[in-house]
């Protein structure tokens, strides 16, 4: 394995640990996402919602509180369950990926470039169905990190 001490690497670094960054962001909002999922379980979700909301002091008549309780008190327990186990495998997974990121293993370069390109094609679909801000921006911030991991890695295996 070639020594990562080269001119490039202090940059290389950066990016590294910024993407690092992105991904435990990522890992901490579905880490709560799926213990809020887990709390809503045999719950009123709309009182438990809205007692969440004054505990963040958020307008009870919001327009996305408002959605987002409208499709969370459709969710059967099972439902919940099941969401709340996915949303803490890709919790894991991204924790994974950051730690490896951060301590700048070649694995986690390859493994981030693997997942992040996998997820692409769903997230060009939720944008397709109904295309947001967030959504678009993640969208791009998902794509940039693949292009950087790709130079990064191309570049590390060329010896540049």
């Amino acid at each position: 394995m070639k020594d990562r001490s080269t001119k490039g690497s202090a940059s290389q670094s950066r990016g590294l640990l910024l993407i690092a960054v992105f991904k435990f962001i990522k890992a901490l909002i579905l880490l709560a996402l799926g213990i809020a999922l887990l709390r809503l379980l045999h719950q009123d979700v709309a009182d438990k919602i809205s007692d969440w909301a004054d505990a963040f002091q958020i307008d009870p008549d919001n327009l996305y509180l408002q959605h987002l309780m409208d499709r969370l008190s459709v969710l059967s327990d099972r439902r919940m369950i099941v969401l709340s186990i996915g949303t803490f495998f890709y919790s894991g997974l991204f924790f994974v990926e950051g730690i490896g990121l951060a301590l700048r293993k070649r694995w986690a370069e390859y493994l981030t470039t693997i997942i992040t390109t996998s997820l692409i094609p769903v997230e060009v679909y939720e944008i397709a169905k109904r295309a947001t801000v967030m959504r678009l921006t993640l969208l791009v911030l998902n794509i940039a990190v693949v292009i950087y991991l790709v130079i990064v890695l191309r570049r590390n295996r060329n010896g540049d």
